[in-house]
């Protein structure tokens, strides 16, 4: 028998170097990422030399200089004299301020609202749906407009202030409360009170295992409720158990002393919250339904109560379709709270514009906006992507 003859081994060809798939992905990104490097640098160059040209200074040396501007409401101590720097932290203590609260808020109130949308009585699930259309239909600024006027124009002046309870006035100022006078004690209760919470969260993961184990529940709830309460108690009594507040008083056309609760803040708290509350209520309802109804039927076989169902077994289940939309809601109310400089809250952005104004650094302005609030949304993302993970369901 003869063998045909073997083909003589060829190099690879131009041709299918280039027909390589691999070979051409790599060189099409090059391509588009030279591309984009070059448009980069030609703006970046262009505006440099704008600002040259027409002597506009740049840099972030600006920071350093005074900020010669008054903030109305500030978490840490803030005066004129402070740099632009710590007027622009400020600022943004005062948005975390605003998007921490309204986020806590929000989920408990939209849940709320999203298990009454599905409630059996006729009448509370009309008014749910209610609340839900209307909120989701009137724009989050003209609400953050009506909120703030109703503050002002509904409420009297500080000489007129309400006082439902001794120590306690309602104006058009805001709501003016006692305050504690400061003391050590106040700082290591929260701190108390953080590792105990931590505590309680290390509690439930080892309890979990345990009962996987064993399949002898602990009870974590009372627990974690008397670690809660007794962690910073006892810091309380080890101090000796300080209790001296300052009361406000009226001192000409205002109030000194006490803690204020600006109409600016409640204005856009109240506003944020009840306009988000109305998206994460259809979110918490569509992860509802979204359960088998055989869950439900199981469980009620087994004799757990109602409340019980709910919490045990569909709002466990539901988390995995709830988490990822209601991430989306919290960024758009840590977004939608720029709009503070509307009705005068002293936000990044407020603080921001202020800056830019006085110095005339735009660009600067808008780079450290933009910086801030996208540092604010991958957190947010970050932190919601890790809890997804360690919410959802194990299969086998």
């Amino acid at each position: 028998m003869h063998s045909s003859p073997k083909a003589p081994r060829t190099s690879p060809s131009k041709e299918s170097f280039w027909l390589d798939p691999r070979i051409r992905a790599v060189l099409f990104q090059a391509l588009v990422l030279g591309a984009v490097g070059l448009l980069a640098w030609y703006l970046t160059a262009n505006t440099v030399a704008n600002l040259q040209r027409q002597k506009i200074a740049t840099g972030f040396g600006f920071l350093q200089k005074e900020a010669a501007f008054e903030i109305g409401e500030s978490v840490i101590a803030y005066n004129a004299t402070d740099t632009y720097a710590r007027a622009l932290l400020v600022g943004a203590l005062n948005t975390i301020k605003v998007a921490a609260i309204g986020i806590a808020l929000t989920v408990v109130l939209g849940t709320f609202i999203g298990i009454a949308r599905l409630s059996s009585n006729w009448l509370v699930a009309r008014l749910a749906a209610v609340y839900i259309e209307v909120m989701q239909d009137i724009p989050v600024l003209l609400q953050l407009f009506f909120w703030y006027a109703l503050f002002y124009e509904m409420l009297p002046g500080p000489r007129q202030a309400l006082n439902p309870l001794t120590g306690v006035y309602v104006c058009n100022r805001g709501l003016i409360v006692p305050s504690l006078e400061p003391h050590p004690a106040w700082r290591c209760m929260i701190l108390a009170l953080v590792a105990a919470m931590a505590a309680s969260w290390l509690l439930r993961s080892w309890a979990r295992r345990r009962q996987d184990r064993t399949g002898r529940p602990f009870p974590v709830f009372r627990v974690s409720v008397v670690l809660i309460l007794g962690a910073p108690f006892v810091t309380w009594w080890g101090f000796g158990f300080p209790r001296a507040i300052t009361l406000p008083e009226l001192q000409g056309f205002n109030f000194s002393g006490g803690k204020t609760l600006s109409p600016e803040f409640s204005a856009l708290l109240l506003g944020l919250v009840l306009y988000t509350a109305a998206f994460v209520a259809e979110i918490v309802r569509a992860g509802i339904q979204a359960v088998g109804k055989g869950q439900r039927e199981a469980a009620m076989a087994l004799g757990l109560r109602p409340a019980q169902v709910l919490r045990l077994v569909i709002l466990p289940q539901a988390l995995r379709v709830i988490i990822p939309p209601l991430t989306s809601q919290m960024l758009n109310l840590t977004k939608n709270s720029s709009l503070a400089v509307a009705i005068g809250y002293p936000d990044f952005v407020s603080v921001a514009n202020t800056t830019i104004n006085q110095t005339g650094q735009s660009i600067e302005g808008v780079a450290m906006i933009m910086v801030v609030y996208l540092f604010f949304s991958l957190s947010t993302s970050a932190f919601m992507n890790w809890y997804n993970k360690k919410a959802k369901l194990v299969e086998r």
